[in-house]
């Protein structure tokens, strides 16, 4: 029996119990999938990130209670924010990541960090019928426009209230050939809004990889690079996004809710 240091920490929020909590578990080498599977579902939050910090850059893996997953946005958020913290030197800004989406970086930009993620362009689906008729049962409405990403399916709707007023039937989604749908406007207060709907987990509260195909399409529609976002979940979060070349910028605030110890 060994001891695992785990934390806690509520990404892409100033607040603490609203964002979206992930649990942080950084190692000195590898566990087994088997093993980090099975602390994901003790866990039971809706990701939790087991970071290498002897491999260099250092290696970090994702799990829901169910499976492994490729890319998680605030769960790295909240990873950088524990190694800054607890395990960099002061001084240190950046942080290189592997993963099984490739490199990733997270850097500090005033008291806020930011994601540097791949960019998803999102492909418009103008004929897929069946997709239009699947995405209307799930969430209620007729999408104005519905593109597919590299994970998701991207639903535009026309106003703030209407992602606010979704009331998802999740059981649609299972016909999605895709992770999830996200469903997202033109915010009242922010450049944009959204919701992000996922089978077998539900509703998430704050979706940072979502962000990587919702700023290439919300940056073309504004005719700019810089944008605000708001998840619009009950718990919430505000993202600040950049689009660059190949690459998406996806920044908030963190809060620290534990740091603990696990025996396996």
């Amino acid at each position: 029996m060994h001891k695992i240091s785990l934390y806690q920490v509520d990404a892409f929020t100033d607040r603490l119990f609203s964002g979206n909590p992930a649990a942080v578990c950084p190692l000195q080498g590898s566990l087994s999938v088997e093993l980090m599977q099975s602390i994901a579902a003790e866990n039971n939050l809706s990701e939790t990130a087991f970071v290498d910090i002897s491999a260099s850059p250092f290696s970090i893996r994702w799990f829901t209670p169910l499976a492994e997953i490729d890319l998680c946005g605030h769960a790295t958020l909240a990873s950088a924010r524990i190694l800054f913290d607890e395990y960099l030197d002061p001084e240190c800004s950046e942080i290189s990541f592997s993963s099984n989406s490739g490199p990733l970086r997270v850097f500090k930009r005033s008291d806020k960090l930011f994601l540097d993620f791949p960019r998803d362009d999102p492909v418009e689906l103008d004929e897929e019928l069946t997709l239009r008729s699947v995405i209307e049962r799930a969430i209620g409405q007729d999408p104005e426009r519905i593109f597919k990403g590299r994970d998701d399916f991207l639903a535009v709707v026309s106003s703030q209230h209407d992602i606010e007023t979704i009331r998802p039937r999740l059981e649609n989604l299972e016909a999605l050939p895709s992770r999830g749908l996200i469903v997202s406007a033109v915010g009242n207060e922010v450049d944009f809004v959204s919701r992000c709907f996922f089978p077998g987990i539900g509703e998430d509260p704050v979706t940072g990889s979502a962000h990587t195909m919702m700023t290439p399409y919300w940056a073309s529609f504004f005719g700019k690079d810089r944008l605000i976002a708001r998840q619009c979940s009950v718990r919430g979060g505000i993202l600040e996004c950049e689009l660059l070349d190949d690459r998406v910028t996806i920044g908030g605030s963190t809060v620290r809710y534990l740091d603990g110890e696990i025996y396996v």
